[in-house]
């Protein structure tokens, strides 16, 4: 028989189309949530709590009901009857791209990962989890949760990782989540918090902003560990960026007295800060704004108190043109000794290869304490929460989800010119919508990474109500608990929040 050029055409493409439905019937079908329950109790606070710790799937739907994301997270839920009614805190890191495995295991929970509190290297494995009679599971049962592409969490069905890979798709699928686990756990009357650090508070401002404003859920309380809401004032990368070499001062400052370089030795070290918070806004700010306008008898004394607070030398500041960036800091700080401080925690030290480098390639305190932290996590899953599933553990993320990470808030095809990533707008709105709203900001001295006093010049700003906002400060960096005597202080001030943001007629 034969066929014309036409008719073998129609036949192709009922063949198509005939495979495509055959391999529709055949798609197999989204597997039930899988879920890893164990019973146990601790000693927290000197309070004994039992407790299910709940290591399992959620699944986000679209409007047809069909599953698009498994959000994988940790609950530990207290046993008793009024559980219903009893505070629940949401915690996430962030990133973006990073498991909850730093909050997980910092003792915020029921375990920990134990490295030394001097910044000294934990030494070699086995790194254990330990127990953590400091949590503030006392006041608060708590959700770790891990976005889609980190830890266990994927996008399912018809749907694929970079749908929820952006700074509004994060946000959106991250309040569903909290809906969703509200809903399946009969949680719509307890109290609500949200902990969130780093990219995680950028996350948190957002998810806060969605939950009151579209979903019509309040929310007691925020808190913000080593805050990322307007990243101008952490973003000390770019050379014409002003606002970075002034916030980042005061935390140069903290740094440079940690390690023997401010002389002569400030007597009081918060007086000293604040004197760096001075400098830094009063007089460094006005001079790199007057540029080449600044007269040089000007631009001398300015050098000479940058370098009296950063620890550098003047000649390197007069090279540097008054304009410090953190991971050149990092490297000068102690080259004469050949060794950088780290970023995420200036007291961390680090030794790399090239000393004629003009600034640090690695990250001191992040090569430091990872794998302790990684490795806890891992023998925490098998061993205590009995997680026995073939799916990998993502810590570091899908490598696509950096690449495909949208920071765009526009539609495409729609005029858009690029700005710094901010979501203190979205923050300031989420006080307004509800003025008993208040959040927590914690912050480590030594963070080169989200300095504190760019804390406080975001928050001071945008129109946000000074009364809703209480600052804590610890002797720490980016996660100021690996200290533990920080640790201590952070949890007690987080109970004292929460205790203090649940209403006692209800």
């Amino acid at each position: 028989m034969h066929f014309g050029l036409g008719t073998k055409y129609w036949l192709l493409v009922i063949g198509l189309l005939m495979t495509s439905a055959q391999a529709e019937d055949e798609k197999l079908p989204v597997e039930a949530p899988q879920a890893f329950i164990t019973n146990h109790s601790g000693k927290f606070n000197g309070q004994k709590i039992a407790y299910r710790a709940t290591a399992g799937e959620t699944y986000l739907r679209d409007l047809t009901g069909e599953p698009k994301a498994s959000i994988f997270s940790f609950a530990y839920t207290q046993d008793k009857a009024e559980t219903a009614k009893r505070p629940v805190t949401f915690v996430w890191n962030g990133g973006p791209g990073s498991a909850s495995v730093w909050l997980h295991m910092s003792g915020l929970g029921p375990f920990f990962a134990e490295v030394p509190s001097d910044a000294s290297h934990p030494g070699l494995p086995p790194y254990l989890p330990k127990n953590s009679g400091n949590s503030v599971m006392d006041v608060t049962d708590l959700v770790f949760i891990d976005p889609v592409g980190t830890g266990y969490s994927r996008a399912v069905g018809e749907y694929e990782g970079k749908a929820f890979w952006g700074l509004k798709e994060d946000a959106q699928s991250m309040a569903e989540f909290i809906r969703t686990w509200m809903t399946e756990n009969n949680r719509w009357g307890s109290p609500i918090f949200i902990l969130g650090e780093s990219y995680g508070t950028t996350r948190a401002a957002y998810v806060a902003n969605i939950l009151q404003k579209t979903m019509k859920i309040s929310i007691n309380g925020l808190v913000f560990v080593s805050q990322a809401l307007d990243y101008q004032g952490s973003s000390p990368y770019i050379p014409d960026n002003i606002i970075s070499y002034v916030t980042y001062v005061p935390t140069m400052a903290a740094a440079a007295l940690y390690h023997g370089k401010v002389t002569p030795v400030p007597q009081d070290k918060q007086a000293f800060l604040e004197q760096a918070r001075q400098f830094a806004s009063n007089e460094l700010l006005p001079g790199l704004f007057a540029g080449n306008r600044l007269k040089p008898e000007q631009k001398r004394h300015l050098v000479e108190r940058l370098a009296y607070f950063t620890g550098l030398s003047p000649q390197y500041i007069e090279r540097a043109d008054l304009r410090i960036s953190a991971r050149r800091f990092a490297k000068e700080l102690l080259r004469d000794e050949s060794k950088t401080v780290g970023l995420l925690d200036a007291r961390y030290l680090g030794d790399e290869r090239d000393d004629l480098d003009d600034s640090t390639k690695r990250d001191a305190a992040s090569d430091t304490i990872s794998a302790a932290f990684n490795s806890a996590l891992q023998v925490y899953l098998r061993n205590s929460l009995e997680v026995d599933w073939d799916r990998q553990y993502l810590s570091p993320a899908d490598p696509d989800l950096r690449r495909y990470w949208r920071y765009r808030t526009s539609k495409d095809g729609s005029a858009w010119e690029p700005t710094y990533v901010t979501t203190a707008g979205q923050l300031s709105e989420a006080l307004r919508i509800n003025p008993q709203l208040d959040v927590l900001v914690a912050s480590g001295y030594y963070d080169l990474v989200t300095p504190f006093f760019d804390a406080e010049y975001t928050l001071n700003r945008h129109a946000i109500n000074a009364e809703q906002i209480w600052y804590t400060y610890y002797e720490g960096g980016h996660m100021m608990y690996v200290n533990s005597a920080a640790k201590v202080e952070l949890f007690n001030d987080v109970r004292r929040f929460i205790e203090a943001h649940i209403p006692t007629n209800k």
